[in-house]
C-alpha cells in the first residue's frame, strides 16, 4: 500500500472530532487544515469499517 500524508491516528482522530463536535464537517476540516472533502472520505471509509456486514455485502454483490 501507499503512503499517505496524515497517519491512521491523525484520521480517526479527526473522524472522532467530526462527529463528537457537532459543527459542520467543512469547519473541522479548515481547523484540522485537511480538505473537507478529504475529512467526508475518511468519515465515509470509517462507517464502513464499523458495519462488516455491509463490506462483507458488497464483497458478495461484486462476485
Amino acid at each position: 500500500m501507499g503512503t499517505y500524508k496524515y497517519s491512521a491516528e491523525f484520521r480517526a482522530d479527526a473522524v472522532a472530532l467530526a462527529r463528537s463536535s457537532g459543527r459542520p464537517v467543512s469547519r473541522v476540516a479548515a481547523e484540522l487544515g485537511v480538505n473537507h472533502e478529504t475529512l467526508r472520505q475518511w468519515i465515509r471509509t470509517a462507517e464502513k469499517a464499523e458495519r462488516p456486514e455491509a463490506v462483507a455485502a458488497s464483497a458478495k454483490d461484486a462476485e
